[in-house]
């Protein structure tokens, strides 16, 4: 067994997703029943008895959704502390390249946490709608959803259990550094082309928002996100440092700088989750999700406050910029 199995904080993580994909087993065991019989229509005794199932169900759902909104910072926190133990490594950036699940696993979870949020938005329009008009959509999603759990916890227990303590790896330096002069950013751009589109995107999602125009809407937060990965690893985040050459997206999230990567990355992806998902429902549903979209759009926005107040401060402190 190898030893990063052993550490403490790995084994609270393995076993926590493990007793939620437990929970979510058991709600899966229910709903698929349910989806064959279901008939909001039908005053029969089984369709009351499904109605009386279905909130049990759903409520279990909620609270495994919520639980697991936690594990996701937690199992950052896990492979960030990891770095004591794996050579090489002085983040989480050397800790999750270390094997090949680590970074389709972190990916597959940023997947899985929007699909959690579309699950409880809807949730929560149905439920408000009284007569579950979309109660087939949404538990229908819930079983997509189950099967992307369970194959995260496959990959979970594959992650941790293929760490090979003899071989260093690669520290952020090396993975995000300009080696050899190379530009690490896409499409050719240099920093102050980078910036421009950030916050061209940044205010083409403002006005559509406050248009309602959520076509545009969904494109701008699909691009922004792209392109604000690499504004921070690349811009912001070297005044995170104060230090121009250090570019890593998980130092961040350290004790040195006040763990202030869960604010930017947790504003960043739940904003972009937030407002995408009130477009696509307005487009696909024609539910009116206006407060849940200036909610995603308050989140995107303290995203680009928060890294423009490290720029801004560094600059007030020093009198140059990096």
């Amino acid at each position: 067994m190898t030893p990063v199995l052993l550490n403490t904080q790995v084994l609270v993580y393995l076993l926590s997703e493990s007793v939620l994909w437990g929970l979510l087993a058991i709600a899966f065991g229910v709903t698929l029943p349910m989806l064959w019989h279901w008939d909001f229509g039908s005053t029969s005794e089984e369709q009351y008895a499904l109605e009386r199932r279905a909130y049990l169900v759903m409520t279990i759902i909620l609270v495994a959704f919520v639980l697991k909104f936690g594990l996701l910072p937690f199992f950052v926190f896990t492979i960030d502390r990891l770095s004591d133990l794996v050579p090489g490594a002085m983040c989480a950036a050397g800790v999750i390249s270390a094997n090949g699940y680590g970074l389709p696993l972190l990916f597959l979870k940023l997947l899985i946490l929007f699909g959690l949020l579309l699950w409880m938005v809807l949730n929560h329009y149905d439920l408000e709608a009284k007569n579950y008009p979309w109660f087939r959509l949404k538990m229908g999603l819930f079983v997509l959803l189950f099967a992307l759990v369970s194959v995260e916890l496959w990959m979970d227990w594959a992650y941790f259990s293929h760490f090979d303590l003899s071989r260093p790896v690669s520290c952020c330096s090396a993975l995000f550094g300009q080696l050899e002069g190379a530009n690490p950013l896409p499409f050719g751009l240099d920093i102050p082309k980078l910036l421009l589109l950030f916050y061209l995107l940044y205010l083409l999602i403002v006005i559509a928002t406050l248009a309602g125009q959520s076509w545009l809407e969904l494109a701008g937060y699909g691009l922004f996100v792209f392109v604000a990965y690499y504004a921070v690893v690349y811009f912001f985040g070297t005044y995170v440092y104060e230090l121009p050459t250090h570019k890593c997206p998980f130092c961040m999230f350290q004790r040195p700088y006040h763990y202030v990567g869960y604010l930017i990355w947790g504003s960043l992806f739940g904003g972009v989750f937030l407002g995408s998902i009130a477009a696509m429902l307005r487009l696909g549903l024609g539910i009116d999700t206006r407060r849940l979209e200036r909610f995603g759009l308050g989140l995107v926005s303290l995203f680009v406050l928060v890294c423009s107040l490290y720029v801004g401060v560094y600059y007030l402190r020093n009198g140059v910029l990096l």
